[in-house]
């Protein structure tokens, strides 16, 4: 029976490379299906047998928490740079920060007329 090691929906690029990468490397038998487009299928990678799948948990296990923590590391040093929040979108990509804070002033506005003119 085939047991369901990842779900791929909403996985960048760059994890679902590594992954095969590191399977690969370890020569896992893995089969992969790919996400549809409209959400329904969830896509993963998956193995056939019991060991196998066992195997391949642990080295997902030991990826994960790797990039975790590689990942954390990357995020503390941008906020360090003062690369995160509301003031550096706003740095960033002015025009496009002030044209989504009009449309969700709109969107509220008409979405609350009917009730203010009770």
């Amino acid at each position: 029976m085939p047991h369901h090691l990842m779900n791929l929906r909403n996985v960048p690029d760059d994890e679902a490379d590594d992954i095969r990468a590191l399977f690969e490397e370890h020569e896992v038998r893995y089969y992969e299906t790919p996400p549809s487009r409209w959400g329904i299928s969830m896509g993963g990678f998956w193995v056939h047998d019991d060991d196998e799948a066992a195997r391949a948990r642990a080295l997902l296990d030991d990826y994960q928490a790797q990039r975790v923590a590689r990942q954390r590391e990357e995020y503390d040093a941008r906020c360090q740079r003062g690369e995160t929040g509301l003031w550096h979108q706003f740095r960033s990509r002015p025009v496009t920060f002030l044209a989504a804070i009009i449309a969700i002033a709109a969107i509220l506005s008409l979405t609350l007329l009917p009730y203010i003119r009770l």
